[in-house]
């Protein structure tokens, strides 16, 4: 009787996994939303650190499609930001293995703390106005990054801007801002007013047609469709990209990684990563993921083992160091992902592109335009920093804006959410009564005394 009991508790819930919350198209764009992120940094790190670009793409891959089945929403797969950024702005750049041991040494504590619940403790204890503030730097930082991708040529191997983007050409202005003005006409601020809502009798004729007309616009794959232009725009700035095409996946082999790897990654990438891994890849897209889907608030404690799990396999061979973060989570929710299903179907891609084309893929990464990528950060950066649009008191509001304004000048969340923390803490202190304290009872003295030598001296009428 016991897998009667069991089995029928299991397959309803990978079947809802599997079920589509929105259109196939809807959720197809919804799965490159996260992308603005994801391509310029393995990009990056293939062109400088010579990150193994076809074994990435097969694992993460895996990841993502997991992933989808698990959690059953679009949960993103993102590079380690912090890991990438020391790997190649810093002297001498890290080695692939230098890489891989960060990553491991990050996903070891996130592991840690997710298996022994201390993860949930941070979760549940850490005050939402910090998370907010947290929130708000990092889509701020997505969107202040976006500009400078619209507005100026990019070298992602130096990591600088080079100059002002031309009006003209297949990477010009004019093309990223007809893209901006396709995705406010087809997506608008984001509001799914037309996803629930139908035309009905009752309604007069210029709201049916209102109806009607924003159920077409949100219909539209917007960012699938932008994606596929910047992909055709590939072959047409140099069509020699056709014949460097390689067919096949890259050799995946196991890394070795000395014990002086281990030393360099922990110290000058994992300790940087594991502050912003803890407060995006957890704390925030679990708290992103109760507001976007309330009924569906995911666990702190399976998002940390999640990132733990998935880098300490992939990153012994090579794979990109990767984890959950917010703002890839806002991203494909800003372009129609609703289920898991979204990044199934962009784990297939990958899957279908890391198996096909391997590592000479990065000649069609390297000629996408930037100002195409831009505009998908822009939104996604957008929709991140919308989340904290509820911090309703001023109190609220003081804190999230002191912790996101030292997070963006100081590049550092860590050191922005320490200074939340204390703040948030120094109010909630002020606010206390301190009844029975001793301080508090020499004060009252203090007030009775001056209270009664003031009495004595008044002149009696």
């Amino acid at each position: 009787m016991e897998p009667q009991t069991t089995t029928p508790l299991l397959q309803p819930r990978w079947r809802r996994h599997l079920r589509l919350k929105t259109s196939l198209l809807s959720e197809l764009s919804g799965a490159v939303g996260d992308l603005g992120t994801f391509i310029p940094i393995i990009l990056t790190l293939t062109l400088v650190s010579h990150l193994d670009l076809s074994t990435t793409l097969i694992f993460t891959s895996f990841y993502n499609i997991a992933t989808g089945l698990l959690f059953g929403l679009p949960m993103p797969v993102q590079p380690m930001k912090s890991i990438a950024a020391v790997a190649v702005s810093e002297s001498p750049h890290l080695t692939p293995s230098q890489i891989a041991a960060a990553g491991m040494s990050t996903a070891a504590t996130l592991l840690f703390l997710g298996g022994t619940g201390l993860m949930s403790v941070f979760y549940k204890y850490i005050p939402l106005p910090v998370v907010r503030g947290v929130q708000l730097s990092q889509g701020l930082a997505f969107a202040f990054s976006a500009i400078k991708y619209i507005r100026f040529d990019q070298d992602f191997v130096q990591s600088k801007s080079t100059g002002s983007r031309t009006w003209l050409g297949l990477d010009g202005l004019v093309v990223a801002l007809s893209a901006i003005l396709f995705l406010v006409l087809s997506t608008g601020s984001g509001t799914a007013v037309a996803e629930n809502e139908e035309p009905n009798a009752s309604d007069s004729v210029s709201n049916r047609r209102l109806k009607k007309r924003l159920g077409f616009l949100s219909a539209i794959p917007a960012a699938l469709l932008v994606f596929l232009l910047g992909l055709v725009l590939c072959f047409v700035r140099d069509p020699s990209i056709i014949k460097d095409l390689k067919f096949g996946p890259s050799r995946i082999k196991v890394l070795k990684i000395t014990l002086d790897d281990w030393k360099i990654g922990f110290f000058r990438a994992a300790i940087p990563q594991i502050p912003l891994s803890v407060l995006n890849s957890v704390i925030a897209v679990c708290k992103l993921s109760g507001d976007l889907f309330p009924n569906h608030e995911i666990s702190a404690t399976r998002v940390s083992i999640s990132v733990g799990l998935m880098n300490l396999f992939g990153c012994w061979f090579g794979a990109m160091p990767v984890c959950h973060g917010a703002g890839g989570l806002a991203g494909q929710y800003r372009f129609g992902a609703r289920s898991g299903m979204s990044v199934v179907f962009l784990g297939i891609g990958k899957l279908a592109i890391g198996l096909v084309f391997g590592n000479s893929f990065v000649r069609i990464l390297n000629e996408f335009p930037i100002g195409i990528l831009g505009v998908l950060l822009l939104f996604a950066g957008i929709e991140l920093a919308m989340a904290s649009r509820d911090m309703n008191t001023k109190e609220e509001s003081f804190v999230m804006l002191v912790c996101a304004a030292v997070s963006l000048t100081g590049s550092s969340a860590a050191l922005g959410f320490g200074c939340g923390i204390v703040l948030f803490l120094l109010l909630k202190l002020r606010s206390m009564e301190f009844d029975g304290i001793w301080f508090c009872n020499m004060c009252n003295s203090s007030n009775k005394s001056s209270v009664d030598e003031e009495e004595a001296l008044a002149p009696v009428s």
